[in-house]
């Protein structure tokens, strides 16, 4: 597409793209904007060296023409969407990037590849926030997903609401806070588990963490308190029925004196389980599998779609796969009480009327390729998620299948 733009002369037409998703996983009430940072970090590094143009043109994918054009560019054009931690909804316009053709439409893979992962990580990151009822959640997934995908899932599920990551790397880029405990192998390399339980105390201390299933939960749990003490910091359970299992744990515990010793639970819990748990003695929750794949819903679903050139709306007519043209900006109606009932999207150039209690969501985020002032910390946008959903309808943040919390209206 570049190289044919170039070629006939539309390659600088003044374009503007928008990335939006058609619908929400199916059942879901609501989406969060998270990856915004991450893409922002990316798009002055998005240049092509000598010897990546080199390869484009060995495998045929770029003329002179292009390989010419590739060596100087870089983005120069303008980004306007949520910030980090806002919700959106069916049709919300989550990014407008504008600018030439060639330099917008190259954005397309980097923009969806970050958005739709991060996006997807952090809704679902969200709801098992939800479902803990305040209680922490550990992200611990990062075995069961691509290495740079953990870094970037354990920075989602932290802007949604969770407590720490046990992925270092997390933390060294982001600041996201670490924790973690051992796992069943260091247990099997000691003679027996009192040795090994005695080696963790010494090296971190009683407030450390002791996996006690890797072979009777109860002597676990008796062997954990007679070497650590009732000062020990908590006990985590890995498998089994879980509920039972916390409250025979908290029985033991109290019995046993550890009474402010901590409940973990951990193994294969998406917000489905851990609300079932909402009753149970637990303190903690540690989330693998589940939070890194987007908790059955792996990808936003975003897209990236050409909707003006040169101020023309333009917009796909396919029945299946409709999109509306024209820049766009969005309004989100609130209660006087704060509660949001309404996402109104609308032309740039519309005149909307805005009541007292509404807000514009998108915001400017690059204005000529250069960043637009301070852009919001990681726990600024943690603190807006939460502002967020308390504003959602009540039953908009049910785990049931549902409409979305709000509904969506397409001004012309």
């Amino acid at each position: 597409m570049l190289d044919a733009a170039l070629a006939d002369g539309t390659a600088e037409r003044r374009c503007t793209f928008e990335v939006f998703a058609r619908s929400l996983p199916h059942g879901r009430r609501y989406g969060v904007v998270a990856g915004i940072a991450r893409l922002l970090d990316a798009l002055p590094r998005f240049t092509f060296d000598d010897a990546e143009i080199a390869v484009l043109q060995s495998a045929g994918a770029a003329t002179d023409r292009t390989a010419d054009y590739l060596s100087g560019h870089r983005f120069h054009g303008d980004v306007v969407g949520y910030p980090e931690g806002e919700l959106y909804f069916p049709g919300s316009p989550v990014l407008s990037v504008t600018g030439t053709f060639a330099e917008c439409v190259l954005l397309e893979t980097l923009v969806l590849s970050v958005l739709n992962h991060d996006c997807a990580v952090a809704s679902a990151a969200a709801r098992m926030t939800t479902a803990a009822n305040s209680r922490p959640l550990i992200e611990m997934g990062s075995r069961r997903t691509h290495e740079e995908a953990a870094v970037a899932s354990a920075r989602a599920a932290y802007l949604a609401g969770f407590a720490a990551t046990s992925n270092l790397e997390a933390h060294r880029r982001w600041g996201v806070p670490t924790t973690g405990t051992s796992a069943h192998a260091f247990t099997l390399l000691h003679d027996s588990e009192a040795d090994a339980f005695r080696a963790q105390v010494d090296a971190l201390g009683v407030g450390t963490t002791l996996l006690v299933d890797t072979y009777d939960i109860t002597e676990g749990i008796a062997t954990a308190v007679e070497v650590a003490g009732t000062g020990l910091g908590a006990v985590r359970i890995d498998s089994g029925d879980l509920g039972v299992l916390a409250q025979r744990a908290r029985a033991q515990l109290d019995d046993l004196g550890a009474t402010r010793t901590r409940v973990v639970i951990s193994g294969d819990l998406d917000e489905h389980s851990i609300a079932a748990l909402r009753a149970e003695p637990v303190d903690a929750y540690g989330v693998g599998t589940s939070v890194v794949t987007g908790s059955g819903a792996p990808t936003a679903g975003m897209v990236y779609k050409l909707v003006e050139v040169e101020g023309r709306p333009v917009a796909k007519r396919s029945s299946s796969k409709e999109s509306r043209g024209g820049a766009k900006s969005a309004l989100r109606r609130h209660k006087p009480t704060g509660t949001a009932v309404e996402e109104v999207v609308h032309r740039l150039d519309a005149d909307v009327e805005r009541g007292e209690h509404d807000r514009v969501v998108p915001v400017p985020l690059l204005v000529k390729g250069e960043p637009t002032g301070d852009q919001p910390t990681l726990e600024e946008s943690r603190e807006r998620l939460r502002r967020g959903l308390v504003a959602v309808p009540w039953e908009g943040l049910k785990l049931s299948r549902g409409e979305p919390a709000i509904p969506t209206t397409f001004l012309p």
